[in-house]
């Protein structure tokens, strides 16, 4: 169960790194495509600096669960563990109560499984 919470925990922390480098660098472009739905085509450009604060929070989540890795107590490793990816979950239950559902299955439910992996370990 340890190598499955590993690469579940590894997945939350990518998806945010993408989602860092979406909303930092690439919003008029990535951005677009991803969010069509969401915003009118001209809000992308004023919005700009907005998603590039998004993203940087994103990037703290990726970072922290990184940082879980490198730690070598295995109790500290997993409170760090579970504390950023109960982080992702409440921002991805947020996000699905205030813009859209499918935030919940791309953001929190990954977090969820995690949880569960890394507390079954």
């Amino acid at each position: 169960m340890e190598i499955i919470a590993k690469i579940l925990t590894a997945v939350v922390a990518l998806e945010h790194l993408y989602i860092l480098w979406m909303e930092m660098f690439a919003w008029e472009t990535k951005g677009k495509e991803v969010f069509k739905a969401a915003l009118p085509a001209e809000m992308f450009k004023p919005t700009k600096g907005l998603a590039a604060n998004q993203g940087l929070y994103n990037g703290f989540l990726a970072a922290g669960l990184i940082w879980s890795f490198l730690i070598k107590d295995p109790q500290w490793q997993t409170n760090v563990a579970l504390f950023f990816l109960g982080c992702v979950t409440v921002a991805g239950i947020y996000g699905a109560i205030s813009a859209t559902k499918k935030i919940f299955f791309v953001q929190a439910l990954p977090a969820i499984l995690a949880i569960i992996a890394v507390l079954l370990k």
